[in-house]
């Protein structure tokens, strides 16, 4: 049993006329759990172009782990509010960008997946990191940061403006009393 007779990857033999010790895979062989057939899910693209759409419902569990995600590995260089001015850029690493700039708001969903699959300028890719599904989950929650940021009165829904016009008014008129 200690000395079996067996062939190692590589080894050269006599047995085959190729003289090689293992097989070719077929043509087409895809290794278990590595079928990419779903584009979208896979490469953040749809018939090539970034994708503007998620590969599934985006729920607010989904937006809990993207937030969860996000902390972890991409508030280093973005920080929490995602304006570019993480821990290691305060340290001297090179800035990246904004998510609040009109660039970056205005690009489909899918550049922020492809840019975590591939990388992009400094930033290296995240794609052995981080799931498919998170990095879309990532990229969702970028999206609420971004409106966090630049959301208007028109976007709170109705039943909430009332709210948000009565805690103006309080905080406008505790403005006035320390001002007096």
């Amino acid at each position: 049993m200690h000395l079996q007779p067996k062939y190692l990857p590589y080894q050269a033999t006599d047995f085959f006329g190729d003289g090689r010790s293992e097989r070719q895979p077929v043509p087409g062989t895809v290794a278990r759990g590595q079928l990419r057939v779903d584009e979208l899910f896979y490469t953040g693209t749809e018939n090539g172009v970034e994708a503007n759409r998620f590969p599934f419902p985006i729920t607010r569990a989904d937006l809990e782990r993207g937030r969860e995600r996000y902390n972890v590995y991409c508030t280093p260089c973005h920080d929490y509010t995602g304006s570019g001015r993480g821990m290691i850029v305060q340290r001297g690493f090179p800035q990246p960008p904004s998510y609040h700039i009109s660039r970056l708001r205005d690009v489909p969903v899918g550049h922020f997946f492809q840019v975590m699959t591939n990388g992009f300028g400094d930033m290296y890719s995240y794609a052995a990191r981080i799931e498919p599904a998170d990095r879309w989950r990532i990229a969702a929650y970028i999206r609420v940061l971004q409106l966090s940021q630049n959301a208007t009165l028109q976007d709170v829904p109705e039943n909430e403006r009332a709210k948000l016009a009565q805690q103006s008014a309080a905080t406008a008129a505790q403005g006035e009393q320390k001002a007096q």
